[in-house]
């Protein structure tokens, strides 16, 4: 079975995650995205209430990880393994930037 092209990091999806260094799931959430060869953008609040604030006005939730694809919050951990087992993260992680590829094409075509 061929594995998606997602491994090199070009045509995808920006990723950020919001973490702590001691949470397990924190782990967990990295280690299945450096598997897969996402380069993501990693936000500690560890000691950071400025940074565990933003997080939470922006998830509407206080526990870590808290994770978006793009403009898509995921939410923690166990919605970005269930997005996996379903078959969907791949999808999600370049869904967005072969949008905007398209819209680009749309502007300039």
């Amino acid at each position: 079975m061929d594995e998606p092209e997602i491994a090199s990091g070009q045509g995808m999806t920006a990723v950020t995650i919001y973490t702590t260094r001691w949470c397990p799931y924190c782990i967990r959430a990295k280690s299945l995205l450096n598997d897969k060869g996402v380069v993501y953008e990693e936000i500690a609040v560890d000691g950071k209430p400025d940074a565990r604030q933003e997080m939470a006005n922006r998830a509407g939730r206080t526990s870590v990880p808290q994770i978006w694809i793009g403009a898509t919050h995921v939410g923690g951990c166990d919605e970005l393994f269930a997005l996996e087992r379903r078959g969907e993260l791949d999808g999600l992680l370049t869904t967005s930037s072969t949008n905007s590829t398209i819209n680009e094409e749309k502007e300039h075509g």
